[in-house]
């Protein structure tokens, strides 16, 4: 069986677990379409990002790796697990990450990415935010801070449920995960947040370079 999957270009991988989205066929594509549209035509004087939080573990995510044949790699685990959170925003012009880091995840980890956003953006008259319907978005601490003079330049674009594929962070956050977090071997949680730090500021360089972005 298993000479004849690769025959026909089969892979052996992980099944990805998805949810449906509830929104009809027609209500979903409404969006994504209007949300594409904006993007596309973004004018020069508006900025735009995908946004969304990831968290860091201490205790680390086992996924393959390399190993010598006939030997299995062990990677120790401190038993009491410790967290951090990161917010962040991808600009959709030049991939940019712009992120905050927190204790918690919650509408104040949100809110500061949104001042972080309004400090980098002082002269541009819109800062679009596509995002998923996580409940810290829709807080009554996030109203407010929308109705605020500088909140009142960002406009939050909000994904169909379930619909991840859609948000382009989230591909940043799994090659975070590749490259730093699973199988890590950090001691503690200062040491592994310097190395997501190091990464990230590693691919803001690179984006950089390849987009031709002053640094």
């Amino acid at each position: 069986m298993s000479r004849a999957l690769r025959k026909i270009g089969a892979r052996h991988g992980r099944p990805k677990p998805t949810v449906g989205c509830p929104w009809s066929r027609a209500a979903k594509t409404r969006r994504l379409n209007a949300i594409a549209k904006l993007l596309h035509n973004l004018p020069p004087d508006e900025a735009a990002y995908y946004e969304d939080e990831v968290d860091i573990h201490l205790n680390p995510k086992i996924g393959p790796d390399w190993m010598v044949c006939g030997q299995q790699k062990e990677v120790a685990t401190p038993g009491k697990n410790e967290k951090k959170y990161l917010a962040g925003a991808q600009s959709v012009r030049d991939k940019e990450l712009v992120w905050v880091e927190g204790e918690q995840k919650n509408s104040m980890l949100f809110i500061r990415l949104l001042w972080e956003l309004v400090q980098k953006h002082p002269d541009v008259k819109v800062i679009h935010i596509v995002l998923d319907n996580y409940s810290i978005h829709h807080t009554q601490q996030v109203k407010t801070t929308l109705t605020t003079p500088h909140g009142q330049r960002i406009k939050l674009h909000f994904l169909p449920p379930y619909c991840p594929d859609y948000n382009r962070i989230e591909r940043t956050w799994e090659d975070l995960h590749a490259n730093v977090t699973r199988n890590h071997r950090c001691k503690s949680l200062e040491e592994l947040m310097q190395l997501v730090h190091e990464y990230l500021q590693r691919r803001n360089q690179e984006m950089c370079q390849q987009y031709g972005m002053a640094a």
